[in-house]
Formats: structure tokens, C-alpha cells, sequence
């Protein structure tokens, strides 16, 4: 995200034309209310040049677009929300930029719809189990560096309880809840964490058992994000050990989609995951 792929600039250019035509001003008296040739107009809707964030708040003034909740929306799409105010930029020093683009738009999404085949989603970890996750995967950090990555990972559970909460679709594969991270304990609570948190009404968890044999998942986790306000933006994001992916073709978002859909038409539904992860549970 922070080197913005062509297809994200096409598609923030194609939103940009279509506020500005709402708006009822041509490209011409855009560039005029600005200072602009209305070259740069041009260019900036048509995805051939990026856009600075500082040029991106003039324009969005110029339209009179006030939803902050939009304008920091395409911020990101912009790849310039990563340099605003939000509360991660604090961790500007721990977290690399490619996790802070992440967190972004994971804050300005809709709803996520994601499949995990080896640890419990980060949005729905106990700060126990956060921190074994964070040990793992990353061996050798200081004491303090882990300390600060179970801060984000727990900061951004936030979206969860915020006035409108991310809608949340999340499928486990079985593994996910009988790999003891951490040990007995931190699972245990993790356990009752995932079942208080599956009774939330923006929140929809379903196991995949291990008797569902095979899935079109299986080769490795991923995220869908959706969005406000702009259609067509959804987004696939795979998660890496030290960066993420991002698909946005029509073509893999598709293949995604219907990947999530296939996994999850195999789950237990929510009553039935809802009593295995307790059964789990009291064995812990």
C-alpha cells in the first residue's frame, strides 16, 4: 500500500470523477478553484499520477466532501491515510508501514470477512494469547517491543465496539482451537473469549471441523475487506511474517470470495461451533 498499486489509483480517480460530477463542476473549474492545470485534474482521475495527501484534502474541500469517515476512506485508498492522525502512528517506531496501512483500513472497513487455519484472528485475541503469538512468531524481540505489539493488536479490537462495529465473518479451522499457544491457561481463556465474543450480533464465528476433510482455504489464511461508500473497493489481504499482500483484481477477489463461501457453507454453523469450542474448552 505504501507504493500504491495502478489499479488502487484507478479506482480512487474513477471516485474522485464521479464526487466531482455530483458536485456539478467540471475538471476546468476544479483546477481553478485550486490553482491547478487541469492537466493534474486529469491525471489524478485517470490514475496515470498519484495524489499527495496534502493535494487530496484541497480537492476533496473543493467537492465539499465533510464525512470524515469517507475522506480518511480515501486517504487510504490514496495511500496517504498511513500519514494521518490515527492512534497507531504512535507505534510509528515499532510497526512497520505496511502494518499501519493495514490497520487503517481495517479501521475505516465495513465489514472483513476472513478465514484463519492456525492462530485465533488478531481482532479476537486475549492479550495472553496476543502475547504467546507475538513470542512465536517473532523470536528474540525485546520485552518492550512485545509489549507494544500486544498494545496494537488489543488497540485494534477497538472496531469491534466503536458505534458502528466492523461486521465481522470469521471461519476457524478446527486446528486453530486445540493448538495450545501459550499453554492451558492463556487456551482456556481464550476459549471463553471466542465464545463471549461469537454472541455479539456483529460478529459471526463458525468452525470448520476437521471431519470437513479438504477446503479451498487450506493453503493458507486471508482477509476480504469491504467498505462504505465506494462500491466495487473490497480487498484481499494475505498475511505474511514480516508483510502483507494485497489482491485487488476482479479475478481474485472473486476466486476469494468464493473460496469463503465455499469454507463456510462446510462449517458447523454458529450453535454447533458455539458447542465445540466450549467442549474444547472444558477439556483445556
Amino acid at each position: 500500500m505504501r507504493h500504491i498499486p495502478a489499479v488502487r489509483r484507478h479506482r480512487l480517480g474513477d471516485e474522485l470523477r464521479r464526487l466531482r460530477r455530483s458536485a456539478g463542476l467540471t475538471s476546468g473549474e476544479t483546477a481553478r478553484l485550486l490553482g491547478w492545470h487541469q492537466s493534474k485534474v486529469s491525471r489524478i482521475e485517470t490514475g496515470v499520477s498519484r495524489v499527495k495527501d496534502t493535494d487530496l484534502a484541497g480537492l476533496l474541500d473543493a467537492l465539499r466532501i465533510g464525512d470524515p469517515r469517507l475522506r480518511t476512506l480515501l486517504g487510504a485508498l490514496a495511500g496517504t491515510a498511513g500519514d494521518g492522525p490515527g492512534w497507531w502512528q504512535a507505534y510509528g517506531g515499532v510497526i512497520p508501514p505496511g502494518y499501519r496501512d493495514f490497520i487503517s483500513l481495517e479501521s475505516q472497513a465495513s465489514a472483513a470477512r476472513t478465514l484463519e487455519t492456525s492462530v485465533v484472528p488478531g481482532l479476537l485475541q486475549t492479550p495472553g494469547y496476543a502475547r504467546a503469538v507475538t513470542r512465536a512468531a517473532l523470536e528474540g524481540l525485546p520485552a518492550a517491543t512485545v509489549d507494544a505489539l500486544v498494545d496494537v493488536r488489543l488497540a485494534r479490537q477497538e472496531v469491534l465496539r466503536t458505534a458502528t462495529p466492523l461486521e465481522l465473518h470469521a471461519v476457524l479451522d478446527e486446528a486453530v482451537l486445540r493448538r495450545e499457544v501459550g499453554g492451558r491457561a492463556v487456551m482456556r481463556e481464550q476459549l471463553r473469549r471466542l465464545a463471549e465474543l461469537a454472541r455479539l450480533p456483529h460478529v459471526q464465528l463458525r468452525v470448520l471441523p476437521f471431519t470437513a476433510g479438504g477446503y479451498a482455504g487450506l493453503t493458507g489464511p486471508f482477509v476480504v475487506f469491504s467498505f462504505p461508500h465506494i462500491t466495487d473497493l473490497d480487498l484481499v489481504v494475505l498475511d505474511h511474517l514480516t508483510n502483507s499482500l494485497y489482491l485487488e483484481r476482479k479475478e481474485d477477489l472473486e476466486a476469494y470470495r468464493a473460496a469463503f463461501d465455499t469454507t463456510q457453507a462446510h462449517a458447523l454453523s454458529s450453535e454447533d461451533s458455539l458447542d465445540l469450542i466450549a467442549g474444547i474448552g472444558d477439556g483445556a
